[in-house]
């Protein structure tokens, strides 16, 4: 593990693989509750052509946050990312976002496309604007919105297990935390008090307008069995994001390059050629 400091704190991340003369670095960004090691199952495969660079976002692991500050947002999130791309002194990275790595991802690329390459990004969390709202969009709070509702107050309550129990089971399916293994399970234990950040991160929705402004080569990629909004983001932004190609991996849900990491490594390799 290395740090770099950003933004007058220390950004840890793992960077391992050389890469191929001319080939960018491929940053690696986290969702919720993860952290750098999100993304063990694809370091090997991806590392072999890239030289892999996976970071955790402030406040998360190795920080074992407690919830308290007012710098938990997604605008010091993406100033961040930025500032550590440009500390990397390397070039246009390319970049791989997940669900609110996604978010992020999108947000550098519309902000600071000269800082990438590509992008791909995997179910990025967040709301659509009305206008983007598909015609048979339920109203009012969506379930899984309430569901992260109900995880916060457990969170708040001291009832840990239940908090990650319906977060899991929320996006994944029920029994979903019963059945991950333990490894994953305490990777989502070390970082469960960003939920209490992410109350008020405000995060804007997605505006059409800002997804027909990306310019950078983005693949935007989604598990076949997801259900709810993080099976509608991607595929809304997928068609007014210019030249957005789009990838799924069937059988899979929202942590899809855990359940079947080299498929996911194949997707992105390909997309990544020059």
């Amino acid at each position: 593990m290395q740090t770099l400091s950003v933004n007058g704190y220390d950004i840890a991340y793992l960077d391992v693989g050389r890469g191929t003369a001319g080939t960018p670095p491929l940053v690696l960004v986290h969702g919720t509750l993860g952290d750098f090691r999100t993304w063990n199952a694809v370091l090997g495969p991806l590392s072999k052509q890239h030289r892999v660079i996976s970071l955790s976002l402030r406040r998360f692991f190795p920080e074992h946050w407690d919830g308290v500050g007012n710098d938990y947002l997604i605008a010091q999130h993406v100033a961040d990312m930025i500032g550590f791309i440009e500390k990397l002194n390397a070039g246009p990275v390319d970049l791989i976002g997940h669900s609110r790595g996604g978010h992020i991802g999108f947000r550098v690329a519309q902000a600071r496309p000269d800082l990438l390459r590509k992008a791909v990004l995997a179910e990025p969390g967040g709301d659509l604007e009305p206008a983007l709202q598909p015609a048979d969009a339920p109203s009012g709070l969506t379930p899984l919105a309430a569901q992260m509702a109900s995880a916060v107050k457990n969170v708040r309550n001291g009832d840990i297990e239940a908090a990650l129990r319906l977060f899991v089971d929320a996006i994944d399916g029920d029994g979903a935390w019963a059945r991950w293994p333990a490894v994953q399970r305490q990777q989502l234990r070390d970082n469960v008090y960003t939920l209490l950040g992410q109350v008020g991160e405000n995060r804007k929705p997605f505006l059409k307008s800002e997804a027909e402004s990306i310019r950078t080569p983005t693949l935007l990629i989604g598990g076949g069995d997801t259900k709810g909004t993080l099976a509608t983001n991607w595929r809304v932004l997928a068609e007014h994001i210019p030249g957005a190609r789009t990838a799924v991996i069937p059988g899979t849900r929202h942590w899809m390059f855990e359940q079947a990491p080299q498929e996911f490594c194949d997707i992105v390799l390909e997309f990544l050629k020059a």
